[in-house]
């Protein structure tokens, strides 16, 4: 799994013109799903994710999680993170999970995600066309992934 992580000040997820997701301060998550992850991996990139330490402390360093200070995660599907570049011009994403392996992954990082104390979780629609605003705060972008992908 790969997990492109970025900081916000606020994000929010249209599909055909309604907002389906939107959060405060947080994250926002962008989640490929490779062909080969597993119920293990979502679960370990969910704890990972949650407990990277990018929010600043009183002391102005990045010390602190979204466990540690009530933020919101805005999660959306995003299976272009495995798209390979190295050949030609049109990427190839052979790589990436199938629709229904990677939708029952999906749904299982996000559940993951919510069982975590204290983080509100807000998703996109997987496999709707997605209009992503955010503000990044930072900016900070982190790409966190698991390991072989």
């Amino acid at each position: 799994m790969r997990a492109l992580v970025q900081r916000v000040l606020r994000a929010r997820v249209t599909v055909d013109g309604v907002c389906v997701g939107q959060i405060g301060p947080g994250l926002v998550v962008l989640l490929g799903i490779h062909r080969s992850d597993t119920i293990r991996e979502a679960a370990w990139l969910a704890r990972k994710i949650a407990s990277l330490r990018i929010f600043e402390d009183a002391a102005g360093k990045m010390n602190l999680s979204v466990l540690e200070n009530g933020r919101h995660l805005l999660i959306v599907s995003q299976f272009t993170l495995y798209g390979d570049t190295r050949k030609g011009n049109r990427p190839s994403y052979s790589e990436a999970a199938p629709p229904d392996t990677a939708k029952a992954l999906y749904d299982s990082f996000v559940e993951q995600c919510r069982l975590l104390p204290g983080i509100t979780v807000e998703t996109g629609v997987f496999q709707a066309h997605m209009e992503v605003e955010l503000l990044n705060d930072g900016p900070v972008t982190v790409l966190c992934q698991t390991e072989g992908t």
